[in-house]
């Protein structure tokens, strides 16, 4: 697991319990110091890591030629909002125009992960994800869609539950309004 100090982080959930009033060492509560451990280790796996490196090589087209849009939708991810500590879950659209090569397509999801994988917030995260992929995929054009619900809103202050919040993050050849439109368009439609 990560590099997290699994002992300090135990013994804050104890004391966190303890000041809620509750009796760390009780049944069903003895384990849970250990859980939260895990947890974290899991959550913030993606602290210190390079996204752009989980992209790997490029591969070349074809001398000559040019690929048009890849559009991979529905990415699910999970992050923790740093604000609370909470977790915010959705779903990630990434678009992006190669330039004279392209990235497997399995690259993309694995490198939102890292990036997601840290104490984040929602519109950082877009952004983070923008970049990556236009540097490490020498994109002439990216744009990022990330749809989430977050904790923080739904389940405590204005409990929304049915809230989702929208970020858009559009680099080169996507920042063109008509063209991240059209793109939007497609990523709603559910295209087969």
């Amino acid at each position: 697991m990560s590099g997290i100090d699994r002992p300090r982080i135990e013994a804050a959930v104890a004391e966190i319990l303890a000041a809620i009033g509750e009796d760390p060492s009780r049944p069903g509560l003895e384990s849970t110091p250990s859980r939260v451990a895990d947890s974290y280790a899991e959550f913030f796996a993606g602290i210190g890591r390079d996204a752009a490196a989980e992209l790997g090589e490029p591969v070349p087209l074809e001398q000559g030629h040019q690929a048009d849009t890849v559009l991979l939708r529905d990415i699910e991810f999970r992050s923790v909002c740093e604000h609370h500590l909470l977790p915010f879950l959705g779903v990630a659209h990434v678009a992006y125009l190669p330039g004279d090569s392209v990235i497997g397509l399995g690259r993309i999801p694995r490198a939102i992960e890292i990036l997601a994988s840290r104490p984040q917030i929602q519109e950082r995260l877009t952004e983070q994800i923008a970049d990556t992929i236009e540097q490490g995929a020498s994109a002439r054009g990216v744009l990022v869609v990330l749809d989430a619900a977050h904790s923080c809103v739904t389940t405590r202050g204005a409990r929304q539950s049915g809230s989702t919040t929208v970020t858009v993050a559009a680099r080169g050849a996507y920042s063109d309004p008509v063209v991240r439109a059209e793109l939007i368009a497609l990523i709603g439609r559910g295209v087969k």
